[in-house]
C-alpha cells in the first residue's frame, strides 16, 4: 500500500536483558485504583466498577535501566504531577476475558510513570470534559525495560515507590490496587479486544505531587528495578 509520506516507526519498549522490543499497540491507564489516592483526590475509594482514560502510543518514552531520561516540561501547565505505576503489557489477545485466566493474557510487566497536567486535568473534570490535554500529551508515559511475566515473582504484593530528589513521595504495595491485575484485564476486555502490544498502566498510589524544572523522580516496582527521569 502507498503512503503520502513515511509512517512513523511504531513505539516501543525495550525488552530487559535483550535485543528485543515490544511494539506498543495501545495505552489505557486506570484511574484511582488505589483507595488512599482516591482519598487524596477527594473521592470515596469503595469498589467502584474501575474507569480507563487512553494515552496514545507515541506518549510512551523508555527509559534505559541504569540510565536517567531527560524529559522536555510540557506546555501549557504550572503544576505537572508524577504518578508512579505497574504496567501490565498484553501478548495474547482476547475478549470478554475470564478473571481466572487474565494473567495467561499478560506478557510482561513494568515501571511506568503517568505525568499530568494537573491543572489541566482539574479544569477538564469540573466542566465535564474529556481529559485529553491533561493525561494523554507528548511523553506523558514514560517507562523502564519490560520483565517478561515468566521471570518475575509476587507481583501482587509488591514495594511500589517513588522519590523526588532522593525524598520519599510515593510508598505502597500492589497488594493494595483496588482492582488487581488480574480484574482489570479482564474488566477492561469487555469494553475493548485486548490485542498483543497494549500496555495497562494499572494505577498509582497516594502521594503524587508537582515537579518542576531541575526535579529528578526514581521510582520502581519490587522485581522490576527502577525509573529515573529528571524533568529539563
Amino acid at each position: 500500500m502507498p503512503f503520502v509520506f513515511a509512517p512513523a516507526a511504531p513505539a516501543a519498549v525495550p525488552i530487559v536483558g535483550t535485543q528485543d522490543t515490544f511494539p506498543v499497540r495501545r495505552v489505557y491507564c486506570v484511574g484511582r485504583n488505589y483507595a488512599a489516592h482516591a482519598r487524596e483526590m477527594g473521592f470515596d475509594p469503595d469498589r467502584e466498577p474501575p474507569f480507563f482514560f487512553c494515552k496514545p502510543a507515541d506518549a510512551v518514552v523508555p527509559v534505559a535501566e541504569g540510565s536517567t531520561l531527560a524529559l522536555p516540561y510540557p506546555p501549557e501547565t504550572s503544576n505537572l504531577h508524577y504518578e508512579i505505576e505497574l504496567v501490565a503489557a498484553i501478548g495474547k489477545a482476547g475478549s470478554n476475558i475470564a478473571v481466572e485466566a487474565a494473567l495467561e493474557h499478560v506478557w510482561g510487566y513494568a515501571v511506568g510513570l503517568d505525568m499530568t497536567r494537573r491543572d489541566l486535568q482539574m479544569k477538564l473534570r469540573e466542566a465535564g470534559r474529556p481529559w485529553e490535554l491533561g493525561k494523554a500529551f507528548d511523553q506523558s508515559a514514560p517507562i523502564g525495560p519490560l520483565h517478561p511475566a515468566n521471570t518475575v515473582r509476587g507481583i501482587d504484593q509488591a514495594a511500589i515507590w517513588l522519590q523526588v530528589n532522593g525524598a520519599d513521595k510515593q510508598r505502597s504495595d500492589t497488594g493494595q490496587l483496588i482492582w488487581s491485575v488480574a480484574e482489570t484485564i479482564a474488566y477492561l476486555s469487555r469494553y475493548f479486544r485486548l490485542e498483543a502490544g497494549d500496555l495497562i498502566y494499572t494505577g498509582t498510589p497516594e502521594g503524587v505531587g508537582p515537579v518542576v524544572r531541575g526535579d529528578t523522580m526514581k521510582g520502581g516496582v519490587d522485581g522490576l528495578g527502577t525509573l529515573s527521569v529528571q524533568m529539563v
